[in-house]
């Protein structure tokens, strides 16, 4: 497995290289946003860590346009904790946020989250590979969205989410639920992260955002898509 860890502390990057490496991983590092968009052009990354306040171009810009030619998971590190902050962060194409000063055992929990989900695959004997509800439809083994049969480009976490929800059409799930489940570990932080996936989800599948047919809300419960 191969990450890219950009941050301009040089003393943390070379920090939490080491702990990589010492799990197996193989880590380039990099110290702008800048760099860190050509490296990502230039090289195939299972995992971007990149950190919000950069010279150049910020983490923010730097994810903006990573997600213009990749879907790499991407975990961004800041050191500003305001909600304003990380919903940015999740806007940008982000699919975690890790808040400074971190411990490293939890970025590298992580880490293994992200990673494991990029490379879980279902046997095609378990469910269809292709699932299809009205006007949308998802390709499990191509990791591909569908809007009215036009191609929509979803992030690592925007997919595995909805994958998630087609896959249990009708049962709803809390936050947390989904937290767990979808991201892979007992998250900490907020549960907004679901939110903004949510949000996103709709504004890039559903006909209507503001009134979506299939990605629903229970009201004071969770989520769960509309069989």
């Amino acid at each position: 497995m191969k990450i890219l860890v950009v941050d301009d502390e040089v003393l943390l990057v070379k920090g939490i290289k080491f702990n990589l490496e010492s799990e197996g991983y193989t880590v380039d590092c990099c110290y702008d946003g800048e760099a860190a968009v050509a490296m990502a052009r230039e090289n195939a990354y299972d995992l971007i860590i990149l950190d919000l306040m950069m010279p150049k171009k910020d983490g923010l810009q730097a994810c903006q346009e990573i997600r213009g030619f990749s879907t790499v998971p991407v975990i961004m590190l800041t050191a500003r904790s305001e909600s304003a902050d990380l919903l940015m962060g999740f806007e940008s194409g982000a699919d975690d946020y890790v808040t400074k000063p971190f411990d490293i055992l939890e970025l590298k929990a992580r880490v293994r989250a992200l990673l494991r989900r990029a490379s879980i695959t279902v046997p095609a004997s378990a469910v269809p590979a292709v699932l299809q509800r009205g006007h949308i439809t998802i390709d499990s083994e191509r990791r591909s969205a569908f809007k009215d049969g036009k191609s929509v480009e979803l992030t690592m976490k925007e997919f595995d989410l909805i994958e998630f929800l087609m896959k249990n059409p009708g049962r709803v799930y809390s936050r947390e639920n989904l937290l767990n489940l979808v991201w892979g570990y007992d998250y900490q932080g907020d549960t907004r992260t679901v939110d903004v996936h949510i949000r996103r989800l709709r504004e890039k599948l559903e006909i209507n955002p503001a009134q979506p047919e299939y990605i629903i809300t229970k009201w004071g419960v969770g989520y769960y898509f509309a069989d």
